[in-house]
């Protein structure tokens, strides 16, 4: 009778503990950035991944500059350096996206600009592709 108490008794501590997390032996989901961008009213739309760590690397047609920049604003796509350049006022809407993690923290950031040249002169690399 007593072996039965303490199986018991260690059989409801067992349960009191809580499943096991598999979210604990898993290995981190690895940093990435899914971005995209979208014309006026969602006419037309294209994305790319984008990883920076350990380096840049993807088909992100300039993943060096879109880290570099990304790792000066520290990971802030509001405080990107903007670029010097002349736009026209031409209203052709133009919305970017970047959902995903970077340097291991949640990412899920959108902002819509005139066109496409205010656009690439506000988010530099991180969006040319």
């Amino acid at each position: 009778m007593r072996s039965l108490v303490l199986a018991a008794a260690a059989l409801t501590a067992l349960a009191a503990a809580g499943p096991a997390r598999a979210a604990d032996t898993d290995p981190p989901a690895p940093d990435a950035l899914f971005l995209t961008v979208s014309g006026d009213q969602g006419g037309w739309m294209r994305g790319e991944l984008l990883r920076c760590d350990p380096a840049p690397w993807g088909h992100h047609a300039h993943a060096a500059g879109a880290c570099a920049a990304l790792d000066a604003a520290q990971g802030d796509l509001d405080a990107l350096p903007p670029a010097q350049e002349m736009c026209t006022q031409v209203y052709a809407p133009v919305t970017v996206s970047a959902t995903g993690t970077y340097r291991g923290r949640a990412v899920n950031w959108h902002k819509t600009f005139a066109n496409a040249c205010t656009m690439s002169a506000s988010t530099g690399d991180v969006f040319r592709f």
